[in-house]
């Protein structure tokens, strides 16, 4: 993997996103890896891997606010009209006419506005977990662990992590400690916290929350979708999917029985279920 960064602009002033790269630069293929709310790129590391085999050129940012990014420490700059600012930005600097987008959740959610935009470069979206509705309970599960949370050591943040993230499925131990030290910043005081910028955690902590609804949007979206769900998950719905069959894109759609709020795509069968639809 090479790390990269970019300079995007808001309000606020420039913030600086890093990437990590994967796979030949001059790919004919350009696949981005977009994470979820409180997550970073380096949960693609295995499917980024498992794709660069292939001569596919893989990009993972960590999106402003989270991982090795710039925290610009303001909640009204963390949403979605800056989030998809900032990933058009990363396409312009990769100078490619197009895209295949996968995204996890929040990175889903980004992709899917993307896509449903006139002469979007989206040419493939893969959506991890996530469609045009989430009720107000999910929301509320969400907003109920995302935060500032203060841990005296890693083993007590890992096992935090593991209580709260309980849907990414039946990981392995090397695997929970993987995305565990891609998860963690060590605070001045020598505690540990989570690698994101608490102020992403106030549109939903500070905020009256409702079901989001955004089936003007989905029925935009004109490219091919693989729509990933974790048979257990409170975040899509399986009304969600019966309804997203009825109308908006061509759709194909694979679930895990055994993983919630979302498969982590670290599993073969899960990054064999992407590989084969991309190539489709």
């Amino acid at each position: 993997m090479r790390e990269k960064d970019f300079l995007g602009v808001s309000a606020a002033g420039f913030h600086r996103v890093v990437y990590g790269e994967w796979g030949p630069t001059t790919s004919a293929s350009t696949v981005v890896c977009v994470h979820g709310l409180t997550r970073n790129g380096r949960d693609f590391d295995p499917l980024a891997a498992a794709l660069a085999q292939q001569d596919k050129r893989i990009i993972c940012p960590d999106v402003v606010g989270r991982g090795r990014s710039d925290w610009v420490h303001r909640a009204d700059i963390y949403g979605y009209p800056q989030y998809v600012a900032d990933m058009t930005t990363l396409i312009a600097r990769l100078d490619v006419a197009s895209v295949d987008w996968v995204g996890t959740s929040m990175g889903g959610m980004i992709g899917m506005m993307m896509a449903a935009l006139p002469k979007s470069p989206i040419r493939r979206l893969v959506l991890n977990d996530v469609g045009p509705f989430i009720s107000k309970a999910a929301l509320e599960r969400i907003a109920g662990y995302v935060g500032d949370p203060v841990f005296p050591d890693l083993a007590s943040l890992e096992a935090a992590f593991r209580q709260n993230s309980e849907g990414f499925g039946p990981l392995s131990d090397a695997e929970w400690k993987l995305l565990t030290e891609h998860s963690v910043r060590q605070r001045p005081d020598g505690t540990y916290g989570m690698a994101y910028d608490p102020e992403i955690a106030k549109p939903l902590t500070e905020a009256e929350l409702t079901d989001v609804a955004l089936w003007p949007i989905w029925d935009a979206v004109k490219c091919p979708v693989l729509l990933l769900r974790g048979g257990r998950s409170d975040v899509l719905l399986a009304e969600t999917v019966e309804e997203m069959r009825t109308r908006g894109p061509s759709m194909e759609v694979v679930e895990f029985p055994a993983y919630g709020h979302a498969p982590m795509l670290m599993d073969e069968a899960q990054i064999g279920v992407i590989r084969d639809w991309l190539d489709g």
